[in-house]
């Protein structure tokens, strides 16, 4: 495996260096996704964008999450399952649905398991969910609109969930409670 260097604000390339800068005062320390994405700042800068995005759908916090730690989990993103553990606790997300997201089980509210079914078809699809799972995604109360934005938090989790693959991300300290190990079983080296 190629060893990335995990980036400080001092070792940074220069248009990375705010947004470590960011972090820090946001978090109070500078997760180590983005010490690895620093390596490359367009790929840092394009994570930041598209998290502020985001998070500007019309989805709920709830819902953004079960968008992202749905692909995390099928992703088998270690690093990423832990943080958005912590975030959602962070943001009140109900724990029943942070245990069922982390252990693939149906969420008990039909519409919200609706949701995770689907960012499961989109994810395993590649994109190419059939026009049955499309009709019961759009039965279950969402639009069209959120079919894309789905496929917003996807693309979200392909850059975060790839960076960390590839570049062996550890844990933070601040994530180690919510330490996860995927049942799926990695690509061969």
């Amino acid at each position: 495996m190629i060893d990335f260097e995990k980036h400080t604000i001092e070792t940074a390339p220069a248009t990375a260096k705010p947004i470590l800068q960011n972090a820090l005062k946001s978090y109070g320390f500078v997760p180590n996704l983005y010490a690895a994405m620093a390596e490359a700042p367009t790929i840092l800068e394009g994570y930041m964008s598209l998290t502020s995005i985001f998070g500007r759908s019309d989805l709920s916090e709830t819902e953004r999450q079960i968008i992202l730690m749905t692909n995390n989990r099928l992703n088998g993103c270690k690093y990423c399952m832990a943080a958005h553990t912590t975030l959602s606790q962070m943001a009140g997300v109900d724990s029943d649905i942070i245990e069922a997201l982390r252990n693939d089980t149906p969420i008990a509210d039909t519409r919200l398991e609706a949701l995770r079914q689907f960012a499961i078809a989109v994810n395993e699809s590649r994109g190419w969910p059939s026009d049955a799972q499309l009709d019961a995604f759009l039965a279950a109360g969402y639009t069209r609109q959120t079919v894309l934005e789905v496929i917003l938090g996807t693309a979200l989790k392909v850059l975060s969930n790839y960076t960390n693959h590839v570049a062996d991300t550890g844990l933070d300290d601040a994530f180690t409670a919510n330490a996860w190990n995927s049942p799926r079983p990695v690509a061969a080296e």
